[in-house]
Order: C-alpha cells, then sequence, then structure tokens
C-alpha cells in the first residue's frame, strides 16, 4: 500500500511529498524530505498507525536537501539508505553539499532545511540502474534519470513510478515546470529519461512536488515542450552576458505570467514558488547553456 504524506514545507500544503510503502508489515519510504520537516513527517507515519523506528529502507530519488534531508535521521534510527552511486559519497561524508547549499541559502539554512548528518558507509546502499531490491514480498526497480541532477534514480514498484523530480513540479492539477537549480541540468539527458520512463508499464507516477498522475503521456510530452521553452528563453540572456540580478527579475515575471495563463490562481502559484523557486533554475540554465557552448571548459 502506498501513503502519500504532505511534509507542508514552509507551512504550505503540497510543496513536497514523503512516500510510505507498507507489505506484509514491513515498512519502506520514498524521499525524506528536509529535516525542517521531520516533526511533520513523523507525526504522518504515525496517524497511519506506524513509527518512524520501524521504517528500514529509505529510497532517495537525489541528494538535494528537499528530498533527502532527513536520510541521516532514519540511518540513525538504523535504516539502509538507498541511494545512485554518484550521490553517496555526499551522504557519508556531506560537507561538500552542505557548503554549496551554504553559498546558496546563507542564514537561512537551518530554517529551511535542518540538520543534515553524515550517515555511516555501512547504511548506504548504492542502486544501480536497474536493480532490483526487494522488501515484504514488493520489488522495488532503481531507473537511472539524469537531467535535473546527475545523480537522480526514478524508483517503479510494479506500476507505480516515484518520480523525483525528473517528473517535474505540478501542484493541484496545474501545469508542470522543471526545476532546474544547478549545477547538473542536462535537458538532452532529461529527455532520454523521460523516454525511458515512458516505456515502461505504468499506471501511474508519483510526484515528490506533488502528488499523484495518470496522464502519464501527456505529462511528459507537456514537460518536455516546457523545458526546452525555459532553456530557450533563456539563451539570449546568456549570450548577451546580461547581469543575472535581472535576468532572475525577468525569468520570475515569465514564469508567473505562464503560470496564471494557464489558470494558476495567485495561492497555487506561491505553493510553485515553494516547491521549485524560480529563481533557483536561472543558474541551472544559464550554467547548462555555458556547458553546452563552451564544452571544453
Amino acid at each position: 500500500m502506498i501513503h502519500t504524506i504532505d511534509l507542508k514545507f514552509m507551512g504550505k500544503a503540497k510543496s513536497i511529498a514523503a512516500f510510505l510503502l507498507v507489505s506484509e508489515g514491513e515498512l519502506a519510504l520514498i524521499e525524506t524530505g528536509p529535516h525542517s520537516c521531520f516533526t511533520t513527517l513523523k507525526e504522518g507515519v504515525e496517524a497511519l498507525g506506524y513509527q518512524v523506528a520501524d521504517i528500514k529502507h529509505v529510497f532517495l530519488s537525489h541528494i538535494h536537501l528537499d528530498h533527502a534531508g532527513a536520510a541521516w535521521a532514519f540511518a540513525a534510527m538504523g535504516a539502509q539508505i538507498y541511494v545512485h552511486p554518484f550521490g553517496a559519497p555526499h551522504l557519508e561524508d556531506p560537507s561538500v553539499l552542505l557548503a554549496s547549499a551554504k553559498r546558496i541559502y546563507q542564514d537561512q539554512m537551518d530554517s529551511l532545511w535542518g540538520k543534515f548528518e553524515p550517515i555511516p558507509a555501512a547504511q548506504i546502499v548504492i542502486a544501480a540502474h536497474g536493480e532490483i531490491f526487494e522488501f515484504g514480498g514488493v520489488e522495488v526497480i532503481a531507473w537511472h534519470t539524469p537531467g535535473h541532477a546527475v545523480h537522480h534514480i526514478a524508483y517503479q514498484v510494479g506500476q507505480s513510478l516515484f518520480a523525483g523530480d525528473v517528473a517535474g513540479v505540478k501542484i493541484e492539477g496545474g501545469p508542470v515546470v522543471p526545476p532546474c537549480p544547478p549545477p547538473d541540468i542536462n535537458i538532452e539527458d532529461w529527455e532520454n529519461s523521460i523516454n525511458l520512463i515512458l516505456q515502461l508499464d505504468l499506471k501511474e507516477v508519483y510526484l515528490t512536488h506533488f502528488g499523484k498522475i495518470d496522464n502519464i503521456e501527456a505529462h511528459f510530452g507537456e514537460l518536455k515542450e516546457i523545458l526546452w521553452d525555459w532553456a530557450n528563453w533563456m539563451k539570449p540572456y546568456f549570450e548577451s552576458q546580461l547581469d543575472s540580478y535581472k535576468v532572475t527579475t525577468f525569468f520570475q515575471q515569465y514564469v508567473a505570467e505562464q503560470l496564471t495563463a494557464k489558470g494558476v490562481t495567485t495561492e497555487n502559484l506561491s505553493i510553485y514558488e515553494n516547491a521549485n523557486p524560480s529563481w533557483m533554475s536561472v543558474a541551472g540554465l544559464m550554467r547548462y547553456w555555458k556547458k553546452k557552448m563552451n564544452p571544453k571548459r
């Protein structure tokens, strides 16, 4: 059985989800959210009649703090943490990850993300592409799906896929948008990952931001379009080397107008920004064009 737990990130509903899987009395968690939401996650697990200490398998789509920030707390209670091979070293020694995040979030680190502590190597399970893990009679298949991050995994359980960020952000039935933070955005890799997903036998896809979709082909078609729309919008600003502050202001306005034109309410605009800050995509897409147009640098 799959339970979606709303972590109410920064006090807003439907920004970040964690997914509790229950089978034959065994528990697994897909995504932990940030440690700042751990109390909410714990309460959500308990409301379903379980205890967080009984969760022995934690599957991370990737190691960004909004997806994996509380993983160490589950490891401290004895859980095994499943992650992409590129992400594993940063769980064992998060110093580089935290230093990078601190440069971006500065004095908001604690309020946004809470703590992030090292995880013992013995409790980190490296998930190879296509590898199958089992708990409680359920098979979990790890699909490497780069594009948003080089260390991204989508997990298939039967005909359900837990897609992390590779399936984008979609709030309250609104349009899907791509989270494009630095440093790993690669549109071509992302398209290849989408094509892989479309070849799987699926009935539903679970988005960390936020909830379940079942119109899979239409959803990913829309995601491809908006990925290139955002990237191509950014390209001339990269080429002109316009001041990044101005580009960010222009892009935030562009995204807000785009979402509003597609029927997103003012309230839900704030949830989209909470789940996927548009200013983060400026740096990510600028870096994408820099690598694409100057591959030797």
